[in-house]
């Protein structure tokens, strides 16, 4: 696949230089870093700046130079937060010993230090310093760290160093560095190409969010689901060329790009949405919705007054809307998602079978890093027996991420049985 350059000028790469006589390499890196096509901002550090000036780096990148956290002027508009959501890429280079400790141990006292818990970005830290700093335990400790984290470490070259000592410390050459950036960024376009299309000229529906089941016109009962899930999921499955419905519960969150989106309220609503799309044709369901498994048997009209130390509300159970679904003659490809604080495989692998799924991702949202509110999940994948597919294991990442593997697990069933079936025909 030929490299298409429109990408790289669209991507945005803050780099950050720190203290230390590896900072003249900054220079020729934005440089390089442009010839490529990138748009580029500088961040300088006060240590930075004791080596090199503002002003060639403006010149270089053709943007003003960022040096100070509290600077009167960006602040007006959160600049330091602004900087960091423009970013694609946080590139730190030269990375000195301080700067590395800052991040390991999560300090806010600088523009950038700020900038690097504040970017969702990528990030990458280039060190360099003296062969025995490297060496040091310290520094190796809060290098581990980082990379726990999940920053990556270009790491240094061997050989004579500016203070006369011999051995690994030295930032690699800018063209090195240039060259890594743009082939990270190669890679991204080449993966997002090859999943484009995996759900091509499918009509994929999608139930995402809580339910609200009415007391009374001014209370309800819910949970803690942000819908965040499903949203990404309903993102990737375009993504992948599929033609997306969007059912939503009361969430406030934007509609992703080319998804039709339709919004409901309590679990009988999503039903008989849910029920719609499916007549109108549908070929894979996704149930990600955290539906309330109760409603109030009998709505009050009007607001209930606080008149004693108890109420009493009877509830009754609420139809299973991914069970329904998979329950019609033309059922679609069905995905269920189980969100379990125990047992959470033992419980998702019996609804499974229970709910007769062809699919099933699991979550436990007792842990506190991973679930309803969290930006991050972890999911545990389970495929029906006819598929004879092993479970798969999708690690802590971003929902954008794991919504991407769950469409690439989607693909893998569905070629899966389209593959069995096609054997079948020909015995």
């Amino acid at each position: 696949m030929s490299f298409d350059l429109s990408v790289i000028s669209s991507k945005n790469i803050i780099l950050a230089v720190t203290g230390g006589i590896a900072a003249y390499k900054s220079a020729i890196l934005v440089r390089r870093l442009k010839d490529y096509g990138f748009n580029v901002r500088v961040v300088m550090t006060q240590g930075a700046q004791a080596f090199i000036t503002p002003l060639t780096f403006q010149a270089l990148s053709g943007n003003p130079v960022h040096t100070e956290l509290l600077d009167p002027a960006a602040e007006a508009g959160m600049g330091h937060i602004e900087l960091a959501r423009w970013a694609d890429l946080l590139l730190v280079a030269p990375a000195s010993c301080d700067t590395m400790a800052k991040f390991a141990a999560g300090l806010a006292d600088d523009l950038l230090s700020t900038l690097y818990l504040a970017t969702s970005a990528p990030v990458w830290v280039a060190p360099a310093m003296n062969q025995q700093m490297w060496a040091a335990r310290a520094t190796q400790r809060n290098l581990n760290t980082l990379v726990d984290d999940g920053v990556h470490v270009i790491m240094p070259d061997a050989g004579a160093q500016a203070c006369g000592d011999v051995g690994l410390g030295r930032m690699p050459e800018p063209e090195d560095v240039a060259r890594q950036v743009m082939q990270y960024f190669h890679r991204a376009q080449r993966a997002v190409a090859e999943k484009f299309g995996l759900l091509a000229g499918q009509h994929v529906v999608i139930t995402a969010g809580p339910t609200r089941e009415a007391i009374d016109p001014v209370r309800y009962i819910s949970n803690h689901s942000t819908g965040k899930m499903g949203f990404a999921i309903a993102a990737a499955c375009y993504a992948a060329g599929a033609k997306v419905t969007l059912i939503a519960g009361p969430v406030s969150l934007e509609t992703p790009n080319g998804v039709r989106r339709i919004n409901t309220a309590s679990a009988l609503n999503m039903l008989d949405e849910s029920m719609k799309q499916l007549k109108e044709g549908c070929d894979i369901f996704i149930a990600t919705a955290a539906v309330a498994d109760y409603r109030v048997a009998q709505i009050a009209e009007h607001k209930i007054k606080k008149t004693g130390d108890e109420l009493q509300v009877s509830l009754v159970k609420n139809p299973d809307i991914v069970a329904a679904i998979a329950q019609q003659q033309k059922r679609p490809f069905m995905v269920g998602f189980a969100a379990e604080t125990r047992d959470v495989e033992k419980y998702a692998s019996e609804k499974l079978v229970a709910k007769k799924l062809d699919m099933i991702a699991c979550n436990d949202v007792s842990r506190p890093d991973i679930g309803f509110a969290s930006d991050e999940n972890a999911m545990m994948v389970f495929f029906a027996a006819q598929y004879q597919m092993e479970k798969r294991e999708l690690e802590k990442a971003s929902k954008q991420e794991i919504a991407q593997q769950l469409v690439e697990a989607i693909h893998d069933a569905l070629h899966y049985e389209a593959g069995s079936a096609q054997s079948s025909s020909l015995l």
